[in-house]
């Protein structure tokens, strides 16, 4: 068993999420890794719990990953985007906040804004799940 408190974790910052082969900016996003455990061959855990803080106006661009994620919404709104894979237009938008939580598919392109005038916090839990 480990206890720790998440400020216990180091706080850093995210400058750039892959995209189709492309590097897309980060706005205003640090993140702290609660937990990891394995490696997914991907360069992910197997599992992993984040605490992410994305300051007003920060932003996560398109991206997608392989991983199945479910963010849960501490502080702060979110407005959060579906993107179609082809066109990279967005296909849906949810704006979530403190008690919601939102789940992401592996490999649906996704990203999300703080629309707030405050810092905005949620805890990113994320897993791999084999068809096998």
């Amino acid at each position: 068993m480990e206890v720790k408190n998440f400020k216990d974790c180091e706080d850093v910052k995210i400058e750039e999420f892959p995209f189709k082969g492309q590097m897309r900016k980060v706005i205003g996003t640090s993140v702290r890794w609660l937990s990891r455990y394995g490696n997914d061959g991907h360069g992910y855990p197997e599992y992993g719990l984040r605490y992410f803080t994305i300051q007003p106006g920060g932003e996560i661009p398109i991206h997608n990953h392989f991983y199945h994620q479910t963010m849960y919404i501490l502080s702060g709104r979110f407005e959060c985007w579906q993107f179609d894979m082809d066109t990279e237009e967005v296909v849906d938008t949810k704006i979530v906040g403190p008690g919601d939580y939102v789940y992401v598919p592996s490999m649906e392109p996704h990203g999300m804004r703080n629309i707030g005038d405050e810092p905005a916090t949620f805890l990113c839990c994320i897993g791999n799940v084999y068809e096998e």
